[in-house]
């Protein structure tokens, strides 16, 4: 039994899946400037949605735990072709409104888990 729900499991995955979005983009960032570099991306909603779905047709509560810590993302090449004579194809302002926008994700994410902790600490202690 999972005492939390699965609201906090569904949190944690998605900040696993927001980290991974932090560590790709910051080695995209990282390699700007080397020549050939070809950037890559995450995907992690496909799969998961999909995963989701299955588990909730099944009505089964340890089935939607498995699909939860089951799921993963997936790291891409790009296919975009380079604008640029070193054949790189990374945007720095592309990457860096990604890093900023995944690192708010992020920070949103753990401050609702923070949230739903304090609440469940609440109930638990009368308070």
């Amino acid at each position: 039994m999972n005492l939390f729900g699965n609201n906090i499991d569904l949190a944690s995955k998605s900040m696993e899946y927001l980290w991974g979005k932090q560590q790709i983009t910051l080695q995209n960032l990282a390699n700007v400037d080397t020549p050939g570099y070809k950037s890559k991306y995450v995907t992690f909603e496909d799969e998961f949605r999909t995963r989701l779905r299955n588990a909730s047709m099944a009505k089964d509560g340890e089935k939607m735990e498995d699909a939860i810590s089951g799921s993963h993302f997936i790291v891409h090449d790009t296919e975009e072709e380079s604008t640029r004579l070193d054949e790189s194809n990374v945007n720095a302002d592309v990457e860096s409104v990604e890093l900023s926008r995944a690192t708010l994700q992020y920070m949103y994410t753990a401050q609702a888990i923070t949230s739903d902790i304090a609440r469940l600490r609440s109930v638990i202690t009368g308070q």
